[in-house]
């Protein structure tokens, strides 16, 4: 099998597409790139085809490898026949290939190991060979030094055929399958933890089972997560009968005197050999699908947060807001840059204490917001977030100011962090934590990269899954999301510029350094003088800049250079300049793609650039709206059962969606609960930060839980 039949298996498309694109990724071209200018070449793939391209490319490699070591090492043993060598070359399932290595692998010595040195190994070819021998009688020419009676003999030997039965291809794939099939998980409490009150979490798996297949995959980390630590006991198994039954048809030929053995070494194979081996395998497996099934939620939520509708360059104040510590203000430029700081305390305790220091806060705010011609205001969603937005929309400004409150998960993170010192390294943390939840609402996507994607708060069971393919499908998230808005090169920041196709972080730092040396970009070509930038991270990168009032109109646009040449002459035979060209519909309409078609490009990159041109640099985004809570609600006491209240949705898992309705606790509406009928995936009713309605169904002020269902 070559590689473009092994991924034509996953990915549906022709192979001339699948092979023109593995050659392109092999030219270390990147995917956004390939998705977006090459589309010609790969018949169109989106990025989501081109990345399973690139992992199932990946996984025949590690295939590939595998096999070589496997033959090397058998091989070395002397015993590589051609039949093996065959069975090894056309095989393509890691597992099957394990299943063919396991007889060779090397291992600690067995029970059966220990019976071939005692001389019993005849003595279990006898015995599976099921004739009609005495075999209780032929035991006894086996006696030795070590094998001191019949009975030792015929275990050494069962010992040595519950290896063969365990090392049987065939029977470990039929016990997969029933695995499968029937395999269920169990859970039972540890007694002596069962009064700990972090086991309360897990009660429900005090005494759990059902079948591994449908267990669905929140279910599945969290019955692992209370396994790790320590509160409940787990298990995979299937009913003992039937596995034996399974083995039996397999392994048994016959009835004969040697039946009754063959039975004792098929028993003890499946419970000491077969069933940890297949349960563990099992287990993993489910495992594997429910990481990755945890990780697309994950992946998913992220693209919804970075690409949430930016408010654009906006003078805003800022507000993290704070009790006793008091609210952190700060106000930014339409570029995001700090302008001014200031603590406030319009909250109790020091409200109480002084009782002229809300009348003092709202003077100052007022005062801000007219120096510092404040467009909007940012709250953050955290402590004391109702409190203070009720404080600000009681203060009379002199205009129109709109007032946001922004979600604050991974402030924080990001305050502490290396790139927030490099930032401000003259402010400390609280400021930081300020200006990011400024930031966030005028550009959500350039400030959300620079949090570590684990820390933003979207995620399920996100610390329980396998954190190296969680990096790696968040950063591929972030790319994705980041190249299809394109960058502004004069403003964006180092860590935003690192996520550019082809760019990477150590040119991203050059480019920002060439900014710092020599001014702000004015033409595209200028990126080709930033030190180490070749040839192919330009080709890989140039499209995704974007250039505001550049020397070339087509510079601030997602026109790859490449093409402009075709531009050019398009606006040439319609008689207009390029830039007369740029945003008029009614020329536009008149171009005929299909006398532009080249060598190099084709039908449907000339579309992709004709559709650019009648709206150049435009932002994919929505624009960002203004949201207000119910007024009345500001707790948890104050949420009852029937009220219906606006919402926003916060999280989304695969068992439904969380809602911020103002309160500290947001409120879950199951996924039964989404519409009327059945919801297959919660992403096709509601989206991240959406503006819902919600009626409540139940609340718990113990252990603060709101049951939602949903209104609109």
């Amino acid at each position: 099998m070559t590689n473009i039949q092994f991924i034509a298996k996953s990915v549906k498309t022709a192979d001339i597409n699948i092979k023109n694109t593995v050659q392109l990724l092999n030219e270390d071209c990147t995917i956004p790139f390939i998705s977006r200018y090459r589309k010609d070449t790969t018949g169109n793939l989106d990025e989501v085809q081109i990345e399973n391209i690139a992992k199932f490319q990946k996984e025949f490699e590690t295939i590939v490898k595998r096999k070589e070591a496997i033959l090397k090492s058998i091989l070395d043993q002397n015993a590589l026949t051609t039949e093996l060598k065959s069975k090894i070359e056309n095989s393509f399932d890691l597992q099957e290939l394990e299943d063919f290595y396991l007889p060779y692998k090397k291992k600690k010595k067995t029970r059966a190991d220990v019976a071939r040195e005692n001389g019993l190994e005849p003595l279990a070819n006898l015995i599976m060979a099921q004739g009609n021998d005495d075999v209780d009688l032929i035991a006894a020419n086996f006696l030795n030094n070590k094998v001191s009676n019949q009975e030792a003999a015929l275990q050494g030997a069962r010992d040595i055929i519950a290896e063969w039965i365990n090392e049987n291809i065939y029977v470990r794939k039929q016990l997969r399958r029933l695995y499968q099939r029937k395999a269920s998980i169990t859970t039972k409490v540890v007694k002596t933890k069962k009064d700990d009150e972090n086991a309360q979490k897990f009660t429900q798996y005090f005494d759990w089972s059902e079948p591994l297949h449908k267990t669905p995959s929140h279910r599945l980390l969290a019955m692992l997560r209370a396994e790790n630590e320590g509160f409940v006991k787990m298990k995979i198994e299937v009913k003992t009968d039937e596995a034996y039954d399974l083995i039996d048809e397999i392994i048994i030929k016959r009835q004969s005197n040697s039946t009754s053995h063959v039975q004792l070494a098929i028993e003890d194979s499946f419970k000491r050999l077969l069933n940890p081996a297949i349960s563990n395998e099992s287990l993993h497996e489910a495992k594997v699908k429910a990481d990755a099934n945890s990780i697309q939620v994950f992946a998913n939520n992220l693209s919804q947060l970075l690409l949430a509708p930016p408010l654009g360059e906006k003078r805003i104040l800022a507000i993290d807001p704070g009790f006793r510590s008091g609210c952190k203000i700060v106000c930014l430029d339409e570029k995001g840059d700090l302008l001014y700081n200031e603590t406030i305390y319009p909250h109790a305790p020091q409200s109480r204490i002084n009782s002229g220091e809300e009348a003092m806060a709202m003077k100052k705010i007022r005062s801000m917001v007219n120096s510092y011609k404040i467009d909007a205001i940012s709250i953050g969603n955290g402590t004391a977030s109702r409190e203070t937005e009720f404080f600000i929309k009681k203060i009379a400004f002199d205009k129109p100011v709109q007032v946001f409150i922004v979600s604050e998960a991974g402030a924080s993170v990001y305050s502490a962090s290396k790139i927030a010192r490099e930032e401000f390294p003259n402010y400390d943390v609280t400021v930081r934590g300020s200006v990011s939840i400024g930031r966030r609402l005028s550009d959500p996507l350039a400030e959300l990269v620079k949090i570590d994607p684990k820390a933003i708060g979207v995620g399920q069971y996100q610390h329980d899954v396998d954190q190296n393919k969680l990096k790696e499908e968040l950063d591929t998230t972030v790319i994705r999301c980041v190249n299809s808005v394109g960058i502004n090169i004069n403003t964006a920041s180092k860590h935003l510029l690192s996520y550019v196709s082809g760019i990477g972080e150590k040119l991203a730092e050059n480019i920002v350094n060439y900014r710092s040396e020599n001014g702000p970009f004015t033409d595209r070509k200028q990126l080709k003088k930033v030190p180490r930038l070749g040839e192919k991270a330009y080709q890989q990168g140039v499209a995704f800049i974007r250039i505001s009032n550049a020397k070339n109109p087509l510079d601030n646009s997602a026109v790859h250079p490449e093409a402009y040449g075709i531009v050019e002459k398009m606006a040439k035979d319609l008689k207009l300049t390029v830039n007369d060209l740029i945003a008029n519909r009614e020329k536009t309409a008149l171009i005929k793609t299909e006398n532009y078609v080249t060598s190099k490009i084709g039908l449907l990159t000339l579309k992709d650039i004709v559709k650019e041109l009648e709206k150049p640099g435009l932002d994919p985004r929505k624009a960002a709206k203004v949201f207000e809570f119910d007024p009345n609600v500001k707790s948890i006491k104050d949420v009852k059962s029937g009220m219906i209240l606006p919402g926003i949705v916060n999280n989304i898992t695969n068992f439904g969606c969380f809602v911020d309705i103002g309160v500290k606790e947001s409120g879950l509406v199951h996924i039964s609960q989404l519409k009327t009928g059945f919801v297959s995936d919660v992403n096709e009713v509601v989206k991240l930060h959406q503006h819902v309605q919600v009626k409540v169904t139940e609340v718990d002020e113990e252990r603060k839980r709101i049951q939602l269902t949903m209104i609109i």
